[in-house]
This record gives C-alpha cells, structure tokens and sequence, in this order.
C-alpha cells in the first residue's frame, strides 16, 4: 500500500529555519494536515510528523508521482534514470544544485528544470506522512510561512 506525504519546505533551497521557528512551523503543519477540529472522521492520531534539519541540500521529490522531468533550455525530456543516478550518486545530499543537462549540454540549476509534479530542494523540511487532506492553501502557505520566518512552498509524494 501507498502513502502519501506532504512535506513544507522554504522556498529558497539554501535556507534553514532556528530550531524554535522550525517547531513552531512544524506544530501548525500538523494541526492543518490533522483533520477539521469536530470532525468526526479525523484521526489526528494517524498523521506522523518528520521535521529535519539537513547539513547539505536534500531532494525532496513527489515518489510516484513523478512521470517527466522536461530540460527548461530546450524542452526535451531529461532521463528520468539520470536524474535517479545523480541523486543516488550524492545519496540525496546536494553541495550544489548545478548541474549540465544530459540533453543539451546546458548550465542549469536542479530546481530550475521542469517536473511534471512539483519537487524541491532544501535543507529543512516538514514531512506529514499521512496526511487527512493532501494540500494546504496559499493562505496556509502564508501562515506557515510567517511561524517559519521565510517563505514556503509544499510537495505531495506518493511512496
């Protein structure tokens, strides 16, 4: 069986939260993705909540979800295989995010080439394994993003 996960992290890759803003981020993220207070059908119990703080850039990626990664210099398909290789290759831990794409031979950034299904980058990330409900609003977003002290953006695996 598949899970889904739903994980918050800061819109800019380098960035990293103090420990006392990250847990409050944290602590909101679980109260959105744990059901509607009175809700007779949220379990609250069942959200388990992963907050990580990473010593290098880490992927953080859609699972399953992922079917096309497209080159954003000329729109050809990146092999999904290399991409999987160059993050097995670093174990998902990234010094940099410049990469040369196999295609076309382009100066690029990982986070700048086209997903099909949102992926990101960071070096702290909110996780919610399980969440009651799959997105959170931009209005969320904002609110989280200001407990953060940065803005924020969310990415939705399938596992």
């Amino acid at each position: 069986m598949s899970e889904n996960v739903l994980s918050v992290i800061p819109a800019d890759p380098h960035w990293q939260p103090a420990p006392e803003p990250g847990q409050r981020a944290a602590a909101l993220v679980l109260e959105m993705v744990s059901g509607a207070p009175g809700d007779p059908h949220a379990d609250p119990d069942a959200v388990e909540l992963d907050v990580d703080w990473y010593e290098a850039i880490s992927a953080v990626d859609c699972g399953q979800n992922l079917t096309r990664i497209d080159c954003p210099h000329c729109g050809a398909p990146v092999d999904r295989e290399w991409y999987a290789d160059l993050l097995e290759e670093h174990r998902g831990l990234l010094c940099t995010l410049d990469i040369t794409t196999p295609c076309c031979t382009t100066d690029t950034s990982l986070d700048r080439l086209d997903y099909d299904w949102p992926c990101g980058f960071a070096r702290f990330e909110i996780a919610a394994w399980n969440p009651q409900r799959l997105h959170l609003t931009a209005e969320e977003l904002t609110a989280v993003g200001r407990a953060l002290g940065h803005p924020v953006r969310q990415i939705l695996a399938r596992i």
